[in-house]
C-alpha cells in the first residue's frame, strides 16, 4: 500500500483544527475552522474526494478518529460520507478501547506498536492507505520515510503558530512536486513525493 497525506494547510505550515472552533484548541489555538473561506467544491473539494476515491483505507491518529467517527456516520445516505463510513480505518491509539471503536470497520493500532505495524501494512499489496489531519502520527511517519506521497492544499493564509506534520529533526528531506492546481479562492493543492535518490 501506499501511504498519501492529505492535508489542508496555511501557508506557515499549520494543520490544526481547519474544520472548526472546537475542533482543536491544544495550545489555545482560537481559529478552528481557519480553512472554511478558502474552500470551493470543486478544486480544494475535488482534491478531497480524489484522496478518499483513491484509499483503499484510512489512517488516523485517536484525535482526528474521534471527530470523524462523531461526524460520519449520522451522514450517511450522502455518496462521499457513505464512502468514508465503508473504508477499513485504523486508529492509532495508546488509550481507546474495543469497545469504543463504534466507527464501523475500525481496528485499533497500539501506540507503542504502531511504526512497526504501519510499516507492515504499507509493504502489502493494495491501494492508498490514506491519512487526514492528525499532525503527530503525520510527522511521525515523515520522520521515518514511510509517506510515500503528501497532497497538501495550501491556503492563503498566516496563523501564527498552531501544530504542523513537519519533522524537526534537522534532517533535510527532498521532495519531488508532481502536480499543482490553484483554486478560484487562492489555495494551491500541491502533490508531492519524495525524491528518488535522494
Amino acid at each position: 500500500m501506499r501511504i498519501v497525506i492529505s492535508e489542508f494547510m496555511s501557508l506557515d505550515g499549520v494543520v490544526q483544527a481547519p474544520g472548526g472552533p472546537g475542533e482543536d484548541t491544544d495550545g489555545g489555538f482560537a481559529h478552528g475552522g481557519w480553512s472554511h473561506p478558502f474552500f470551493d467544491p470543486e478544486v480544494v473539494g475535488g482534491a478531497f474526494a480524489d484522496a478518499t476515491g483513491r484509499a483503499e483505507a484510512l489512517l488516523f491518529g485517536r484525535r482526528t478518529w474521534q471527530t470523524m467517527a462523531a461526524a460520519w456516520p449520522e451522514r450517511a445516505g450522502d455518496p462521499f460520507a457513505d464512502r468514508m463510513n465503508a473504508l477499513p480505518k485504523y486508529v492509532v491509539s495508546g488509550t481507546l478501547r474495543d469497545d469504543e471503536l463504534t466507527w464501523n470497520n475500525t481496528t485499533r493500532i497500539p501506540g507503542a506498536e504502531a511504526v512497526a505495524r504501519i510499516r507492515e501494512l504499507r509493504g502489502t499489496d493494495g491501494g492508498d492507505l490514506l491519512v487526514m489531519g492528525s499532525a503527530t502520527l503525520a510527522r511521525t511517519l515523515l520522520g521515518e520515510g514511510l509517506v510515500d506521497e503528501l497532497r497538501l492544499m495550501v491556503m492563503p493564509v498566516l496563523l501564527g503558530g498552531g501544530k504542523t506534520i513537519f519533522p524537526d529533526d534537522g534532517t533535510l528531506r527532498t521532495l519531488e512536486l508532481v502536480s499543482t492546481v490553484t483554486s478560484g479562492t487562492g489555495v494551491n493543492v500541491c502533490t508531492y513525493r519524495p525524491a528518488a535518490g535522494r
